[in-house]
Parts: structure tokens; C-alpha cells; sequence
């Protein structure tokens, strides 16, 4: 039996664009190499990543079940190879985030949704089809980590810059913008640091992304449990450079901050989210204003153990005043980060934010499952309290050539190349993210921007007639 799983590309954000600063953005599916190695013997299974390029899907065998996984941003190409693949006679069964909070949509598209943590499941999945009595629904339950098999690294091909591996689940900051405490649940949830271990050494790519929501946790007990993986990691001789999601209070204990270095971090991801307190406030993020803290004190100590930071801010707050986009960037440099990440405020399905938008009539993309492609974190998708969406761009790009000038890049990568703080990846680094504001900025061209109209439509590509 062949059991193809799939990734859908969003075109919008794929490899296939031709962009050589994409492979420094794209990530394994991590999910679907778990899956694969859930899978009981007898099936043969081949991973398709689109990231990598679109196959022609009318050359290759034609599977007995096709498996999908989709973030929103996904959902409208995963429906489409859903529904070409059903045209042929094939199964399909859907799983993932967008799937789990939307399941009445994607079962307009699909013959089963896995909603949830797939893994409990997916055997017995497997089993009802091959009785012919697949269900409609399957619930995933939020899985003992210990349970999580080593993701099946050997069925991907090369052409990826990072490796991926997850060490915990759940975060219990509860964010308005955020689904992985609706998906993942609240409870910090630990894998077995022995079968982290087993797992990086499968993963054939020097550099690995740590895709945990927040690798460190919040807590004195999910800290030491972070020290503790550091601590085996070295021991265990692996050597991977590694870069992770972590929360500022990353910054506040030496001894984990020389651990990790020691374990190979090369950089962290922090949300600072919004460069005022009103715009904290209204998402929830109660974590980054305890103690008034000084955030630049707090990324120098991080940078002084040798580690690049990004920092994340969301732009389209109803606390944003027009202006935001040169205070973000002011703000970014202020802090001192290596590396600026701006998103738009996006109502995702399971969010807080998404239920709110929803009820004030303030979502702008509108027109789904099409526009979900749209839902990339690059796009304005709402309705802004003080901004048209064309203000709201030329904020965002306000902010992103302000923070990515020519200049601005030069300073940085002197910085760090006279601290000997991991220059070549902070000017890759920068470049990559320079190469993808300006594209997704001459993308903003392209369509109308008007409230309430002018997203622009895809061509369907067929997989066989």
C-alpha cells in the first residue's frame, strides 16, 4: 500500500519561487515525518514537501491514501490536492492546525480530519480505512511526549539549510493572537531528553531549528528541565548548531545562557510583540511587562554568550497610532536585536483575536478557503482600527526599510564581527530577510489596496487530467 504525505506549498512563502533566501525559511514538516514513523510496517510511504518545489504529480504512481497537513496560510492548496486527488478515486485525510480549528470547512474537501495531536490516533486511522469504515472525525489527545516517536528524517530528500526537532509542547501564555494553547493545550509538556537526543543525531543537516513554542519555558521546575537538555546535549557530542523560541526571561539566568551556547545555540526568536505597553496589554502579553523590565540590558546579555536575537513585533494593534511602523523600528534598534521580524495582526481560526474580529465584521480576507493563503502573517487581512490597509502597508514598510537599510545591516554585521558573535550567520541572516520584505513589498503592488476588495486570485494547477 503507498501512503503519500504532503506539505503543501503556499506560494505566497515556497522555495519554488526561486529565491535562494528562501531555503534559510523554510522548515521540515515535522509533523509528517512523526507520522511516518507511527506508520505500522506494510505501507510504503513517500513525504512530498512542496516547499521544495511542486512534483508532477501526473508522472508519479498513483497512492492508495493520501495524508495532509496544513497551517491556515496552507489550506486553500491543501484543498485543492485534496480535491483533485478524491477526483481520481483517492482518500484523503487532513490533519494540522488549520484542519483541527476550521474540520466542517476541510470536510467539505477531504474524507477524514484528524483534529488534534495526530499521534494517539493515526494508527487506528489507518486501521478503518483498511476496513473500509474510515469516520469523518478523529480527536487526537494531547499526547504523554514520551509517546512521540523519532520523526523518520531518512524519507526527506536533501535541500533543506535547517533540520527540525521538538522537545516540548503546550504554553501557558494564552496570547489573544495565538492558537497553541487552544491546539497544543496550556500544560508545558516535556519529551524524554534520552529520545531528543536519539533524534538529533538522525538528522543529517548541520544547523537545526528547535521548534518548541517556547524551548525554556516560565517556570524555575521548565528551566532546570532546559538546563538539564543543554547539559546533554553537550555531553552527548552531537554538535549541531541550533536556533529556538524562547521568552525573554531567557536572558536572566547565566547559567542557562552559557549552557545553551555550550549546546550549540546560535540565535533565539523572542516575541517583544508591540514597542508600547497599551499594545501589550491588549494582546494579553502580561509576561513581557513584569518588573518594567530593561530589554536592552536583556538582549546584551544574551548577545554578550556569543547568540544572535530576533526580535518579532506585531503591527495593526487597535493600540497602533499611525507612526508605528518608525517607532517599531526604533524601538527593535534600541533593544539592540540582530534581526527584526514584523507581522501584521492576523485573526487566525482558534484565536481569541479570530472570535473577536469575527463578531466585529473586522475580517478583511474574507473569501475562503481562497484567501486563507493570504493568512501568512505578511498580509493585512483585517480591518485595522486606525489604518486602511494600504496605511497599514506603508507602515510595514516603513519599518521593515528603516530597520533593513543598507546602513542599518553594515552596523550590525560590524557589531557582531568585531564581538566575534556569529557574523556570517547575522549577514546571511539579514540578507534573507531584507531579500523577503522586498519581494512580499512589490507583492502589496500587485493588488488593490482597498478595504474590503482586491486580493488577488491563484490559477488552480491540476495534479492529472
Amino acid at each position: 500500500m503507498l501512503l503519500y504525505l504532503i506539505n503543501p506549498s503556499n506560494p505566497l512563502v515556497s522555495l519554488s519561487d526561486g529565491s535562494r533566501w528562501n531555503r534559510y525559511r523554510v522548515w521540515k514538516p515535522l509533523g509528517l515525518l512523526v507520522l511516518a514513523g507511527l506508520t505500522p510496517p506494510g505501507w510504503e510511504i513517500r513525504i512530498i514537501d512542496e516547499n521544495l518545489g511542486r512534483p508532477d504529480y501526473a508522472t508519479m504512481q498513483r497512492p492508495d491514501l493520501v495524508g495532509l497537513t496544513a497551517f491556515t496560510s496552507q489550506a486553500s492548496r491543501a484543498y485543492a490536492l485534496a480535491d483533485e486527488y478524491r477526483a481520481l478515486g483517492v482518500p484523503v485525510i487532513m490533519g494540522g492546525i488549520h484542519a483541527t480549528m476550521c474540520t466542517d470547512e476541510a470536510l467539505e474537501h477531504v474524507d477524514a480530519v484528524v483534529a488534534g495531536e495526530a499521534e494517539s490516533v493515526w494508527a487506528r486511522v489507518l486501521a478503518d480505512w483498511q476496513v473500509g469504515a474510515l469516520q469523518q472525525t478523529y480527536h487526537g489527545d494531547l499526547l504523554d511526549m514520551a509517546g512521540v516517536p523519532p520523526a523518520r528524517n531518512d524519507l526527506l530528500q536533501d535541500g533543506y539549510a535547517f533540520g527540525s526537532v521538538q522537545t516540548t509542547r503546550g504554553c501557558p501564555l494564552n496570547c489573544s493572537f495565538c492558537s497553541v494553547s487552544a491546539f497544543n493545550g496550556k500544560q508545558y509538556r516535556y519529551r524524554p531528553i534520552q529520545h531528543v537526543i536519539d533524534e538529533l543525531k538522525t538528522i543529517r543537516e548541520k544547523r537545526v531549528l528547535i521548534v518548541d513554542d517556547n524551548l525554556i519555558g516560565v517556570s524555575a521546575k521548565q528551566l532546570e528541565r532546559a538546563k538539564d537538555l543543554f547539559r546533554a546535549i553537550i555531553a552527548s557530542g552531537v554538535r549541531k548548531q541550533w536556533v529556538g523560541q524562547v521568552t525573554i526571561n531567557f536572558a536572566d539566568d547565566d547559567e542557562l545562557l552559557t549552557l545553551a551556547r555550550r549546546a550549540g545555540c546560535q540565535g533565539v526568536f523572542i516575541g517583544f510583540e508591540s514597542p508600547t505597553q497599551e499594545g501589550l496589554a491588549e494582546i494579553g502579553k502580561k509576561f513581557n511587562s513584569r518588573n518594567a523590565r530593561d530589554f536592552r540590558a536583556s538582549v546584551r546579555r544574551i548577545q554578550r554568550h556569543g547568540m544572535l536575537v530576533v526580535g518579532s513585533f506585531i503591527l495593526g494593534l487597535d493600540a497602533d497610532q499611525p507612526g508605528i511602523g518608525a517607532l517599531t523600528a526604533r524601538t527593535a534598534r534600541s533593544y539592540g536585536v540582530d534581526l527584526l521580524n514584523a507581522l501584521f495582526l492576523t485573526p487566525l481560526p482558534g484565536t481569541r483575536l479570530w472570535k473577536q474580529m469575527r463578531e466585529q465584521k473586522r475580517i478583511l480576507a474574507a473569501d475562503f478557503p481562497e484567501d486563507w493563503k493570504y493568512y501568512t502573517l505578511s498580509y493585512p487581512t483585517a480591518r485595522y482600527a486606525h489604518f486602511s490597509s494600504a496605511e497599514i502597508v506603508k507602515e510595514m514598510e516603513s519599518c521593515e526599510r528603516r530597520f533593513y537599510s543598507g546602513w542599518q545591516i553594515v552596523g550590525r554585521i560590524v557589531s557582531n564581527l568585531l564581538a566575534w558573535r556569529r557574523p556570517l550567520l547575522s549577514l546571511v541572516s539579514n540578507l534573507s530577510y531584507r531579500a523577503n520584505s522586498r519581494s512580499t513589498h512589490r507583492r502589496y503592488r500587485r493588488w488593490k489596496l482597498a478595504d474590503g476588495a482586491g486580493l488577488p486570485k491563484s490559477v488552480p494547477q491540476p495534479i492529472a487530467s
